[in-house]
């Protein structure tokens, strides 16, 4: 198995309006609406951006897990997905640590298993070997004509106990902790104190920077430098 992908980084929000702002915020594309996610009482829209996708999901029943994970936290992020190319043996894997499947699929362009949160702590986390590799089921039919140019770079993990955290984190994908920091096959997941676990930043390569810092003033969002505190996630512009 090679070393997992960073493909799609997930928030919980209370209404589609958060969609429609982080679209705005970023310069997003046209994103998809996944009747899919119903299943899950859920609505939500997903957003390329090259070839890699930001979702936004919005409970839509009170008995939804998203809307569980509001409840006691606020809006925040919610998911990170991750591609690899032999799903057959991380789920083995995943299994023999104890860590419960909670939701598998298997179809003829894409297999994925959630990863239950309570399980490996701080988000859910899903692993999905797509078919052909550079497919992608959730980003809807037409995710390369509304795809904007740039990437996700990683993603920041908080927890009062990081080291541990990141060691199942590391576990279950195949890896190995580097100074608290996952790295991937084009990205890197970062591990640090706080306290409660959560998925609490996104760091992203968009061209525009400059022009997003100074969509996010206008909109009356919170800006540290470079690091935009958006629905309970800080969206971090890299250089």
């Amino acid at each position: 198995m090679t070393i997992p992908r960073l493909r799609q980084l997930v928030i919980a929000a209370a209404t589609l309006e958060t969609a429609d702002q982080l679209g705005e915020l970023l310069g997003l594309g046209e994103p998809f609406i996944d009747p899919g996610v119903r299943e899950f009482c859920l609505e939500n829209r997903v957003y390329a951006i090259g070839d890699q996708f930001l979702e936004v999901v919005v409970p839509i029943a009170e008995a939804a897990p998203a809307q569980r994970f509001i409840d006691r936290g606020g809006e925040g992020g919610y998911m990170a997905i991750f591609q690899t190319d032999d799903l057959e043996a991380l789920r083995a894997r995943v299994d023999g640590m104890g860590i419960r499947r909670v939701w598998n699929i298997d179809l003829p362009d894409i297999s994925a298993s959630h990863l239950h949160p309570a399980d490996i702590g701080g988000a859910i986390v899903s692993v999905d070997e797509a078919r052909p590799a550079g497919s992608w089921r959730w980003g809807g039919p037409h995710w390369r004509e509304q795809a904007v140019p740039g990437r996700l770079a990683s993603a920041a993990m908080e927890s009062p106990d990081p080291d541990g955290l990141a060691q199942r984190w590391a576990l279950a994908l195949g890896l190995t902790v580097d100074e608290r920091v996952l790295y991937l096959d084009d990205g890197a997941i970062v591990f640090r104190e706080g306290k409660t676990e959560r998925l609490a930043a996104f760091g992203l390569y968009l061209p525009d920077a400059e022009e997003i810092l100074e969509r996010a003033e206008a909109m009356g969002l919170d800006v540290d430098e470079r690091e935009i505190s958006f629905a309970g996630v800080g969206l971090s512009l890299l250089e």
